[in-house]
């Protein structure tokens, strides 16, 4: 059984591994909400991990999100079987995590150490940017992506990469409403939409082990970052 080393309280970047476990139907322990020491204690034994989340496989320990998603996709059928498919597939799931650090950075733009509050002028500034330059762009090269392929980002079977698209779209409507609503990708959101039915992840995104976003975790909404 796969070990899911992560923050218990927030849904964060461990999300992007919990999509990809519940779709490829992989049983796994989530041992920072069994034991919340587990993270900490985590960090300590597998050195080479800089920060949660870590995935535990057996011998094989991993961190970095993009990372351990390929590791699982190629592992259970979420992945192209090409070498060159599978660098494609890498290349997308790495750009979607630049996005993911860039939202971050709306709410802590200076210090992470620190409090929203503490950093209040700045986040406006660097939410202003994200919401007009590069949330366009972000979500404007997925929707060329699909436009290109067809149903899923890789072409029409699925891919690691869908979910963590799919996650995406999700934080963003939590944390940036109104710009989202802007947005012309209409392929994108039928995307979304096609990811949440699928029954693996209806089921999972139903029920309480599916944590709700809130003021703790990457996607946060703070009115006065999307006016």
């Amino acid at each position: 059984m796969y070990e899911l080393i992560y923050w218990p309280e927030i849904q964060g970047r461990g999300e992007f591994v919990r999509l990809v476990l519940e779709d490829a139907e992989q049983p796994y322990r989530d041992v920072g909400r069994e034991d919340p020491g587990a993270v900490q204690a985590g960090l300590k034994t597998y050195a080479h991990a800089f920060a949660p989340p870590i995935l535990r496989d057996g011998d094989v320990v991993l961190s970095q999100v993009a990372n351990i998603t390929r590791y699982l996709g190629e592992k259970h059928g979420l992945a192209p079987a090409s070498l060159a498919g599978r660098a494609t597939a890498s290349s997308i799931a790495l750009t979607i995590a630049d996005l993911v650090a860039e939202v971050h950075d709306t709410h802590h733009p200076t210090a992470v150490d620190q409090r929203y509050e503490a950093q209040q002028v700045a986040a406006k500034a660097r939410a202003k940017a994200f919401r007009l330059a590069r949330v366009p762009k972000y979500l404007g090269y997925l929707e060329r992506l699909l436009a290109e392929n067809g149903a899923f980002l890789l072409g029409e079977q699925v891919g690691y990469p869908d979910f963590a698209a799919f996650q995406v779209m999700e934080g963003l409507a939590y944390a940036f409403p109104r710009t989202l609503a802007r947005q012309d990708i209409p392929l994108l959101r039928a995307h979304r939409d096609r990811i949440a039915q699928r029954p693996a992840l209806t089921r999972y995104l139903t029920s309480d082990r599916r944590l709700p976003f809130s003021e703790e975790g990457i996607f946060r909404h703070y009115p006065e970052l999307d006016p």
